[in-house]
């Protein structure tokens, strides 16, 4: 835990009553088993322990909390949707922190369709956000797995990724402004639904993918973009990751800035999701060494996109660049093949333990990459089954690891730090980054110096001192130890 947290205090029963003033009984959890859904982590990987859990109402109840809190030093730890795969949202299991839930913090504040823009409270549900979008003919275009119950405060702060990254950027790309409140329970109102705006330092990007760990998010400006009219989804088999890539650069020449998906998932992933998903047929005729997911989208008549998707696939088809293909032929139809794609590792963990990365490379080393890191994995526990798949399109693979078979499940995750070292070796021969879209929390914390140039991790600290002073912003997370 990061070296802060030593000058914070376990909050006294004083400083409980007044916290929960705050937000009034209601709203203010202390009983173990009430809080339990906000302490553990959804892979039960993480299991912390708090003092309370508050559930504010408002920006101004957020500036109290915190206000009342940097006073008393006590540790903040704000939680969203509670769908974070590094820990960043768990307290810790000293039970001397506050979880600051802001699901109750959930109004679209305003939406104009011309401007195309949405200002939301940070704890809206990413869906949410989508289907207010929808209403009035406009796309939000964040896509994530958890987007039933994520919130965009949470997504936000890890700056999400997702499946349309490489068509619209990260969660960071679609921000316009913010509304943060600070340690000390100031708000910055930083609401512009501007898209220029060159006046000095981009404040908003200090606390985009920061964690909390520099201030509470509260609300937010986010762009929208026209509905897309048309669509095309297909389903692709073939031999090779380098095909894959391949076949990329020629949907993109062919189609402009139409790809908007471009998934990449090897056998092992289609044989576990048929084998454990409900509903789940093999599409394809024939079974294939590694697939693809691709979906163009945009503007124009309706049916359009399908043409241009077989001009792609026939001329991959005719350059050996593809064996087999399907295009979907309706919107349900292409629900069932995201669907293959977006379950992957939830019925992985149906195969046993399984180690999950989240990692990244430049776009045209993934082939490289995935050549390198299966060998890589299966030399440190023969037997054992990796699974690289997912954005291909940004060179965001998810570098997922199932036990061997009949292997012990604990004897596997306990050899999770080697495979840490495995992995993460053979991503620094690439040049690539140890977490692409889910953030650092705690589980990858101590990565950091191992991964920041000395002159970038004291720029980090410099801002955690000067945006944090007393240390009470989700201690112990983003940020290893300075001794």
């Amino acid at each position: 835990m990061d070296q802060t947290v030593n000058r914070l205090r376990p909050p006294t029963a004083e400083t409980l009553d007044r916290l929960e003033a705050v937000v009034g009984a209601r709203y203010a959890i202390r009983d173990d088993e009430t809080m339990q859904p906000y302490m553990v982590e959804w892979r039960d990987k993480y299991v912390g322990r708090a003092a309370m859990v508050l559930r504010p109402g408002s920006v101004a109840e957020v500036s109290q909390i915190l206000a009342i809190a940097n006073e008393t030093l006590t540790a903040i730890v704000p939680q969203g949707g509670n769908t974070g795969l590094v820990g960043g949202q768990i307290p810790f299991e000293t039970g001397n922190e506050v979880v600051l839930s802001l699901g109750r913090m959930n109004t679209v504040r305003g939406i104009d369709a011309a401007d195309n823009t949405i200002t939301v409270d940070a704890g809206c549900v990413l869906e949410a956000i989508q289907n207010a979008a929808d209403d009035v003919d406009r796309l939000f275009p964040l896509r994530i797995g958890s987007e039933g119950s994520c919130q965009i405060g949470g997504n936000i702060s890890t700056n999400a990724g997702g499946t349309a990254v490489l068509a619209y950027g990260n969660t960071r790309d679609l921000v316009l402004g913010l509304e943060v409140v600070l340690a000390d329970g100031r708000i910055w109102n930083g609401l512009r639904r501007l898209r220029k705006d060159n006046t000095g330092y981009d404040l908003k990007n200090l606390f985009i993918g920061a964690e909390g760990t520099l201030g509470v998010v509260t609300g937010a400006v986010l762009k929208l973009f026209p509905k897309p009219k048309d669509k095309a989804t297909a389903l692709i088999g073939l031999k090779a990751p380098q095909k894959a890539l391949d076949l990329l650069g020629l949907a993109q020449e062919r189609s402009g800035r139409r790809v908007t998906g471009f998934e990449l998932i090897p056998r092992f992933g289609i044989d576990i999701v048929l084998k454990h998903g409900a509903n789940m047929r093999d599409p394809l005729a024939s079974v294939h060494p590694w697939y693809v997911l691709m979906e163009l989208s945009g503007g124009g008549t309706a049916g359009a996109l399908n043409d241009t998707a077989s001009e792609i696939l026939e001329h991959a088809l005719g350059h050996d660049l593809v064996d087999d293909a399907v295009i979907a032929a309706s919107d349900a139809q292409a629900g069932e093949l995201w669907r293959m794609r977006e379950v992957v590792s939830e019925v992985q963990k149906l195969e046993g333990g399984s180690i999950k990365y989240d990692v990244s490379v430049p776009v045209s080393c993934v082939p490289d990459f995935i050549a390198a890191v299966e060998p890589a994995c299966e030399a440190l526990e023969p037997g054992c089954r990796p699974i690289p798949y997912g954005h291909m399109g940004d060179g965001n693979i998810h570098c997922n690891v199932s036990q061997p078979i009949g292997a012990d499940k604990a004897a596997f995750l306990g050899r999770w730090s080697e495979f840490d070292e495995v992995i993460h070796e053979v991503v620094a021969r690439f040049s690539g980054s140890i977490s692409a879209e889910h953030g650092i929390g705690r589980m990858k914390r101590d990565f950091m110096p191992m991964i920041k140039d000395p002159v970038e991790l004291d720029l980090m600290y410099a801002l955690k001192d000067r945006f944090d002073p007393n240390g009470i912003l989700n201690p112990g997370k983003v940020l290893p130890s300075k001794s």
